[in-house]
């Protein structure tokens, strides 16, 4: 009994032998290579992420704490109450003016650029006062001034 694996003319194909259907798993290799990549770096940048929550805004019949009120202009003016205020002396002025608040209400006009409104909370983080920002609904109309 005689078994023939390779076929005639050592194990090339002839005319009349039928191509064996073997699967070619190099494509396959591949892909799931370049998928394997993409998901190591794809974890990583996952794991380390910035986890940042939107602060929500909704319509408040009354303020529940009467701060102090530092408003920012448009022009990148500061303001403590209506009184014109410098920057470097905001603390200062909040300790002078309402003695005991460690907290104030920060107001900015919407086309105001950051950067002011970035130094004000620098200054009054460094100072230890609670910044909370004041925001309109949408629904509403302009903020009052």
């Amino acid at each position: 009994m005689a078994i023939n694996v390779g076929g005639m003319n050592g194990g090339r194909r002839s005319r009349g032998t039928p191509a064996l259907a073997e699967i070619n798993v190099t494509p396959f290799v591949d892909v799931a290579l370049v998928l394997l990549i993409i998901f190591m770096i794809t974890a990583h940048v996952m794991e380390y992420g910035i986890e940042i929550d939107v602060p929500k805004t909704r319509t408040v019949a009354s303020s529940p704490k009467e701060l102090p009120v530092v408003q920012v202009s448009e022009s990148g003016e500061v303001y403590l109450g209506k009184d014109p205020v410098n920057i470097n002396l905001l603390a200062d002025a909040i300790h002078s003016r309402y003695p005991g608040q460690n907290a104030v209400y920060l107001r900015a006009d919407r086309r105001t650029p950051f950067d002011p409104i970035a130094q004000i909370l620098a200054v009054l983080g460094a100072a230890k006062f609670g910044v909370n920002v004041v925001t309109v609904p949408e629904d509403s109309g302009p903020a009052r001034r």
